[in-house]
């Protein structure tokens, strides 16, 4: 009797064990998590459409065909992935250097104001040629979106001030600043709308060779495309080919080994959020000269300071990966105009973010599981 009841406690038992990654993953695993991420929460955003009284499946088909159908609206996704993609890559240098910048919507704000700034003072006369307009106007929103990352760059660096806080904090300040001018110095008949910037200043658009291209008929993509693929080029040469890059990334991995080696992290910090906000800037003109072509609140504070925040952390901040992934994105956000509930596509994109965070718990800790007994 005794020797039943040792083996009846002696049974299976199975034990979960949580440690840290004690060797760096591979270079796949990354990739796999984001993507398992991904699925869950597309899955969990399926199961709330289901509670909702809709159909998940039919939802997802209609936002694959809404955003990438046919060529038309692939232009159409292509146009909302521009800024984004631009802001992404604004995110994804800051947090590189574990610089946690909130602030590309206030950034991406002041570089369409920056840019518009040039027509409406007006600092180039209306008949300026667009092989000056544009550059200047690119300088613009740059310089302006740098001087917005300049602010909780410099106050992070000297005075240690959280750039979670100033950054989300200027954000608001942004929105105020523009329309200060919007609804009183710049308006339009009192209208809550800048004039209409001359067609000269416009970013060009494959419609405006249709004459040439018949093919190009109808499609809405502009030249803000091209910048975003080559500042995503650019970063990347920075960040993964240059000593620079070396340095923001060992500040971010191991700031302390960082300050060993002599690295100026105070001035590192400076200029990475000054390098964050041009980006964000430049996504600001590319919106407000090849979209909007005027300067007003809601097209240009749209909330993709905050997407580009979800889409560099779904790319793990690789600035070629964030091209891709800006395009889906932006294939969510035009579809999502004709899903109701209409706060849908929001909720997809929080679904994301959460999903994201949780999934980088694998990426710091082994996960396994032993039998034992008991």
């Amino acid at each position: 009797m005794t020797e039943s009841t040792s083996l009846q406690k002696k049974r299976a038992a199975w034990r979960i064990r949580i440690e840290p990654h004690l060797n760096e993953p591979p270079p796949w695993y990354p990739v796999l998590v984001s993507i398992g991420a991904l699925i869950i929460a597309l899955i969990l955003g399926g199961i709330l459409i289901l509670v909702a009284g809709g159909d998940p499946i039919r939802s997802y088909q209609h936002i694959a065909k809404a955003a990438f159908g046919n060529v038309g609206v692939l232009s159409d996704t292509i146009v909302k992935a521009t800024p984004i993609l631009l802001a992404a890559l604004a995110c994804s240098v800051a947090f590189r250097m574990k610089l946690w910048n909130i602030g590309a919507e206030g950034q991406f704000i002041m570089g369409a104001f920056g840019a518009s700034a040039i027509i409406l003072t007006p600092i180039l006369p209306a008949e300026t040629p667009r092989w000056i307009f544009i550059p200047v106007m690119m300088m613009a929103g740059m310089a302006a979106g740098a001087v917005w990352g300049f602010i909780p760059g410099y106050l992070k660096a000297k005075f240690n001030v959280n750039e979670i806080i100033s950054t989300l904090m200027l954000n608001y300040v942004a929105i105020a600043w523009i329309n200060f001018w919007i609804f009183g110095v710049w308006t339009e008949g009192g209208f809550q709308m800048t004039a209409k910037f001359p067609e000269n200043s416009w970013l060009p658009r494959l419609l405006d060779y249709a004459e040439t291209f018949p093919v190009f008929r109808g499609l809405t993509t502009h030249f803000g495309l091209v910048i975003g693929i080559l500042a995503a080029i650019v970063l990347w040469l920075i960040v993964y080919r240059s000593r620079w890059g070396y340095e923001i990334r060992l500040i971010g991995d191991n700031p302390h080994a960082a300050q060993y080696a002599g690295i100026n992290i105070m001035r590192n910090t400076i200029w990475v959020m000054m390098l964050s906000g041009a980006l964000a800037g430049l996504g600001g003109m590319s919106e407000v000269t090849g979209v909007v072509h005027r300067l007003q609140t809601s097209p240009v504070a749209a909330g993709y300071g905050f997407t580009g925040i979800i889409v560099a952390w779904l790319a793990k901040l690789n600035p070629l990966v964030i091209i891709l992934v800006s395009i889906l994105f932006g294939g969510l956000i035009l579809a999502g105009r004709e899903i109701q509930p209409s706060g849908v596509p929001k909720m997809i994109q929080g679904i994301i973010l959460v999903c994201l965070i949780a999934s980088d718990f694998l990426l710091r800790y082994r996960i396994s599981i032993e039998r034992g007994e008991e």
